[in-house]
C-alpha cells in the first residue's frame, strides 16, 4: 500500500458513510476550517483494529466539553471508525484521525469525520532510530492555563498552527521535534507528544496543571510500568532534568515511544531502556 491510499468516512443523515478520499466533505463555511473551531484525535490502527480507541474517545469528549461543542456519542465515532477501517490491510499500520467541528456555527449540526491513512515511513523510522529534539519556549507561565479556561489548556483543538510552526523551526535547525517549556523553564510537552524521562528507576512526566494535553500513551505506559518494577511520578521538571536523565522519550498515539537521541544539539543515550518501554506499550 502506498502513502496516497486513504479512507474517509463522514456522518450524514444519521449514519456513517464511506466516501472517496478526494470528495469534498465540508463547506468553506465550516467553522473548523474557517476558525479552527473543533477538536480531533489520532488513533492507531494495528492489524486492522483500533485497540486504544476508548482512550482517545474519552479524551475527545473532554476536549469537546472544553470548547462547548455538541456532544457526539461513542456510537457515532465507532461507526465512523468501522466505515473507515473496513477492508484496511491487516499488515499496514494506519493513523485514523477523528474530527469534530462546530459545523456552520452555533446551533448547527456538528461535522464529524474519520480520515485514515498509512502511518508515514518517517514516523515508523523514528520509533527505532530516535529523534533529535530542541527545547523552545511556548511563551506562557506554567500556571496560567489552569486559571484561564479560554486558553483551552488540555484540549486537543484544530488550532495547530503554533504546533506546526514549531516543527518547521525544529527542521530548519536540523532537529526532528520540539519540547516546549514555560517562561519559567518548566517542561511542558511536545507539539504532538508527551514528554517522559527515566531517572533512577522512575518514569517521570510533567503535571497536567500546566495546561498540557493528557497523554493516552503516557497513561498506558505508567499503568503497565508499575507491575514491571518501575516507579512513576508526575514531576515539574526542567530541560536540565532531561539532560541528566537516563533516557528521554516523546510519546504519542501514532509514533509510540520515540527515544530522544539529542537535545539542543547534545547527544544522549537511552541506557538500553527504549526496548523495555516499547515492550510495555506493546502489551
Amino acid at each position: 500500500m502506498t502513502d496516497d491510499v486513504r479512507a474517509v468516512a463522514v456522518w450524514r443523515d444519521g449514519s456513517a458513510v464511506r466516501v472517496p478520499a478526494d470528495e469534498p466533505v465540508v463547506t468553506a463555511f465550516d467553522t473548523g476550517l474557517a476558525r479552527g473551531d473543533g477538536v480531533f484525535e489520532s488513533v492507531l490502527v494495528v492489524g486492522g483494529r483500533t485497540p486504544y480507541l476508548a482512550d482517545h474517545l474519552a479524551r475527545l469528549h473532554r476536549s469537546a466539553a472544553l470548547l462547548d461543542l455538541p456532544e457526539v456519542g461513542d456510537d457515532v465515532w465507532g461507526a465512523l471508525v468501522a466505515a473507515a477501517t473496513d477492508g484496511w490491510p491487516a499488515d499496514v499500520e494506519g493513523a485514523c484521525r477523528l474530527f469534530l467541528t462546530r459545523g456552520l456555527g452555533e446551533g448547527a449540526a456538528p461535522t464529524c469525520l474519520a480520515l485514515l491513512a498509512p502511518v508515514p515511513a518517517e514516523t515508523l523510522r523514528q520509533r527505532t532510530a530516535g529523534i533529535a529534539v530542541v527545547a523552545l519556549t511556548l511563551g506562557v507561565a506554567a500556571d496560567v492555563r489552569a486559571v484561564s479556561p479560554w486558553l483551552l489548556g488540555g484540549a486537543k483543538t484544530l488550532s495547530y498552527a503554533v504546533n506546526m510552526a514549531a516543527g518547521r523551526y525544529a527542521h530548519s535547525v536540523g532537529a526532528d521535534d520540539v519540547v516546549f517549556t514555560s517562561v519559567e523553564g518548566r517542561l511542558l510537552e511536545g507539539p504532538t507528544s508527551t514528554v517522559v524521562w527515566a531517572s533512577g528507576g522512575t518514569l517521570h512526566t510533567p503535571p497536567l496543571d500546566t495546561g498540557i494535553l493528557a497523554g493516552t500513551t503516557q497513561a498506558r505506559l505508567f499503568t503497565c510500568a508499575a507491575p514491571d518494577g518501575w516507579a512513576t511520578a508526575v514531576t515539574p521538571g526542567t530541560v536540565a532534568d532531561l539532560h541528566a536523565a537516563d533516557a528521554v522519550w516523546l510519546l504519542s498515539g501514532i509514533r509510540g515511544a520515540a527515544p530522544v537521541t539529542s537535545l539542543d544539539g547534545i547527544a544522549r543515550g537511552d541506557a538500553g531502556l527504549t526496548s523495555r518501554v516499547q515492550e510495555l506499550l506493546a502489551r
